[in-house]
């Protein structure tokens, strides 16, 4: 197996902790930091296009900069950001940018492309990654992390699509330009190499990574469950092995994101048996790195304040307004869903990045993802959000010794329904261990609904105005199937888990 000296694994433990005081510091001064971070961002762009053209300047308060620069969904943006990426310099942010994140956070056919400045990689993403080191290292000191290995399983990236003859300009998924550009202390402590962590041929590079990470002494796992699991399996099967254990017995960490963990955890308990394994949260999407698990014990997420990303929050009665309204950090109340309005080392601002979130703790500020804008099931009323969908799931996984790979729902209309007179909603479950009482399956998945959304429950009362949920399962790699027939397959790339169309769902259905 391949080793990290004891010295290097010292000093990047002592490196890493030195991240611990500026964490404390904006949990407890979150609102001092907070300002600043905005006057730094309005500073460094007040020569923009954007910074002329709605007046950055030096000790423009948080209030002014709100009503001056309205809040864009990435639509309204599309015109600068093309000319972005077509290499015109000084629009949303100081000089050119060369690197995009592909973002997969859309069902359209049109894929976005979000700008990803040094500033964006240094001062957000690397830096929330040594905060994530730190943390780690501080709650696990006997698993010696920086010790081995850490197995990140991300997508790749290719020519800029609008400048495909400049050789220095890339786009492609997050986890792709974070590689590619990492710092040489995160590389000496990352498999695979990027030859293979990069390949854009989804098997091939499941096929390789496996054969390769084989001798590694791998101490932790980054990256999306639904993917991982493909990798551990194969690891597995490779190796002859009866559980991942015996081909890496120092694994002691899995950092998770891009899906909720609720539906998977079960599963990731029979891959990787006993109790010397943890599972950390983190919230990296392609506009920044936003949060993370930093207590083992709560699932909650703390806010990264200090990383390049000014903070609002559009309260859902805006969510549609014509000239919604967000409110700042200090503002917001516990458990309210909110839009994330975010301005950004990017060049982002005030940029509706179409995530949901909820408060679970105003000291520090703590959130869980509630969902997405467009990701939810409201055809009649019932407002269930995705984070409702993901722990119902999960709670029938539970109660019915079950697992599950991927899952989507989607409305039946009343011209759908069995008699006609009341709509209700389809779930399309792919099972790894399908569930020996499906009926019983659905039962716990109904009831869960409507313990945690009442909205959900008055619908479903007697029956009346919403039908008892449908569950069909899926064929064995079905959504993977779709995923691949959209260029879709791997990296962050990730099945809608609700739509308020059946669009989606037909579609995936179609692939059977």
């Amino acid at each position: 197996m391949t080793f990290v000296s004891s010295a290097q694994s010292a000093l990047l433990t002592w490196t890493a902790q030195r991240r611990l005081p500026a964490i404390r510091h904006f949990r407890d001064h979150p609102h001092e930091v907070q300002q600043q971070v905005l006057r730094e961002l309005l500073h460094t762009a007040r020569a923009t296009e954007w910074g002329r053209r709605y007046g950055f300047a030096d000790g423009m308060s948080s209030a002014e900069f709100a009503a001056r620069v309205p809040i864009s969904a990435y639509e309204e943006l599309v015109p600068d950001l093309e000319r972005v990426m077509r290499g015109e310099a000084d629009v949303l942010w100081p000089g050119r940018v060369q690197w995009f994140a592909k973002s997969s956070g859309t069902t359209n056919a049109r894929s976005k492309y979000i700008p990803v400045t040094r500033e964006a990689l240094h001062e957000c993403h690397y830096r929330a990654g040594r905060d994530m080191v730190a943390l780690s290292t501080l709650h696990y000191p006997e698993a010696q992390l920086p010790g081995g290995k850490t197995l990140s399983l991300g997508g790749t990236h290719t020519p800029n699509p609008l400048r495909p003859t400049d050789a220095a300009s890339r786009a492609g998924d997050i986890s792709a330009v974070i590689m590619q550009n990492l710092p040489a202390w995160a590389e000496h402590i990352r498999t695979p190499p990027l030859e293979l962590a990069l390949l854009d041929e989804w098997e091939q590079k499941i096929e390789r990574i496996a054969r390769y990470v084989l001798t590694q002494d791998v101490r932790a796992l980054a990256g999306v469950p639904t993917w991982m699991i493909v990798l551990l399996r194969r690891v597995t099967e490779l190796a002859g092995a009866g559980s991942i254990t015996e081909v890496w017995p120092n694994l002691r960490l899995f950092l998770h994101g891009a899906v909720a963990f609720g539906p998977y955890r079960e599963l990731f308990r029979q891959l990787i048996p006993g109790p010397q394994m943890h599972y950390l949260e983190v919230y990296n999407a392609s506009e920044g790195y936003l949060a993370l698990q930093d207590e083992p014990d709560s699932e909650d997420l703390l806010l990264l304040l200090n990383h390049g990303i000014y903070y609002e929050f559009l309260p859902a009665d805006q969510w549609e307004a014509p000239e919604p309204r967000a409110l700042p950090l200090e503002a917001v109340e516990l458990g309210k869903n909110y839009a994330l309005i975010i301005s950004t080392n990017a060049g982002l601002w005030r940029y509706k990045i179409g995530d949901t979130v909820r408060f679970t703790s105003l000291q520090p500020y703590r959130i869980r993802i509630s969902g997405r804008t467009k990701h939810f099931l409201n055809a009649f009323g019932e407002e269930v959000v995705v984070e409702n969908a993901e722990a119902a799931v999960a709670a029938a996984c539970r109660a019915t010794a079950t697992t599950v790979r991927d899952f989507t729902a989607a409305p039946i209309y009343f011209a759908g329904a069995a008699d006609g007179s009341r709509g209700g909603h389809q779930w399309l479950i792919e099972f790894t261990q399908p569930p020996h009482d499906p009926a019983h399956f659905t039962a716990i998945l109904d009831q869960t609904l409507r313990q945690l959304n009442s909205d959900y429950d008055a619908k479903r009362h007697r029956d009346l105005a919403l039908a008892p949920p449908m569950v069909t399962v899926a064929t064995s790699g079905q959504f993977e199937r779709w995923l691949a027939s959209r260029g879709k397959l791997g990296g962050q790339h990730k099945v809608p888990r609700l739509s308020n169309s059946r669009e989606l769902l037909e579609e995936i259905l179609n692939t059977a």
